[in-house]
């Protein structure tokens, strides 16, 4: 993105009679993935391109197709026009980009080669020195506070005990950052995954985000114990959207958390009465209004499910949950989410679009006069 503001490629479009600011055409970009190597051909070009729109970091300035296009159409990064979605895993990833930098940058910086039992780990410091540090450098107001923060940061695969045997403490242990924020990465490596949900295993990939199994009293950053399956009903629950499997590691789990699993397989029958599609919903004199609804999610999400797609519609509401309160209903039809038109996408789209934008949820929704 930043490469692409350097060379002008990114800057404010005129496109009928209406100027579109930070975006890029689709075909320039395919010309200059090529011409930079980042790209072998423009098959491969759309592919990546396609990836970051999968994973929300670029879009149709209209929104209007949910597929890249190589064509003289504009997208736009989603950094560039606030809707990037910021989900604590990416938030705490961020951090921990963050404070490596800051870190390597300084002289004497605590990051430096240190051997334990004969072997020697890059990128290492001690828990206590890193706890100084956060300290001293406005980081943390107190230790209490870094000790939370380094705990985060390990929970998440930024960094982890040279051996992964323990957690993060305020001690003389040895930790490294698993990741080498610094590595010139290509884009290719997003189509080395094994398939659309699952992420590179590579130490330095900046995809691979792994989190803690927790211990027992250990309950700060998770709210599901190890062995608990948990599936997901579309929206319904908001912390419940990893599966903590075990494995052979005893600090990681398998399943990275930037991605979301599989919807769960138990689809009810439809609520609506007949089929309803997106040109009834929008002709002229249709009987139904537009509601906009604010819903607070609570500790365990906002209360309903989506389900449908092209449009999509409100399936169940819990009665005693925060969308309920804000006056959600079976069979309203959604159509804009956070400000995102959403008509035109299916239920996995939107259900990760919600789970993955703030805590306080936006949506305009449309209802049957009765």
């Amino acid at each position: 993105r930043l490469r692409l503001h350097d060379g002008k490629l990114i800057k404010d479009r005129r496109y009928h009679l209406r100027t579109y600011p930070n975006c890029f055409v689709a075909k320039e970009l395919t010309d200059w993935l090529i011409d930079h190597k980042e790209a072998l051909d423009r098959e491969t070009g759309i592919r990546l391109m396609q990836k970051l729109m999968d994973h929300h970091i670029i879009h149709h300035v209209c929104d209007e197709h949910s597929d890249y296009k190589d064509a003289k159409l504009l997208y736009r990064f989603r950094k560039d026009d606030g809707t990037f979605p910021l989900s604590k895993d990416v938030k705490v990833f961020l951090r921990g980009q963050s404070l490596y930098e800051k870190l390597v940058s300084v002289e004497e910086s605590i990051l430096r080669v240190r051997e334990e039992n004969s072997v020697k780990y890059q990128r290492a410091f001690l828990g206590c020195e890193m706890i100084d540090w956060l300290v001293q450098e406005g980081e943390a107001e107190n230790r209490k506070e870094a000790v939370e923060l380094g705990r985060a940061l390990l929970e998440h695969g930024v960094i982890q005990h040279v051996s992964n045997r323990h957690h993060f403490f305020d001690s003389d242990i040895l930790y490294q950052f698993w990741i080498n924020f610094r590595r010139r990465r290509r884009l290719t490596e997003l189509l080395n995954e094994n398939s659309s949900r699952a992420l590179s295993e590579s130490p330095d990939s900046p995809f691979c985000l792994r989190k803690l199994n927790p211990e027992p009293g250990n309950t700060s950053f998770l709210s599901v114990q190890t062995n608990k399956e948990i599936k997901i009903v579309s929206a319904v629950r908001r912390s419940s959207i990893t599966s903590l499997a075990g494995n052979n590691n005893p600090y990681f789990s398998a399943a990275p958390t930037l991605v979301f699993p599989p919807v769960a397989e138990c689809n009810p029958k439809s609520v609506l009465k007949r089929p309803v599609t997106n040109e009834e919903l929008l002709s002229p004199g249709a009987p139904y209004i537009k509601k906009m609804l604010t819903i607070v999610g609570d500790a365990v999400g906002w209360g309903f499910v989506v389900r449908g797609g092209r449009p999509c519609h409100i399936q169940a509401v819990d009665p005693g949950g925060p969308a309920a309160a804000a006056g959600m209903k079976v069979c309203q039809f959604v159509f804009s989410v956070n400000g995102m038109y959403v008509l035109h996408l299916d239920y996995q789209t939107i259900s990760s679009l919600i789970m993955t934008g703030p805590r306080t949820l936006v949506m305009e929704v449309m209802e049957a006069v009765e």
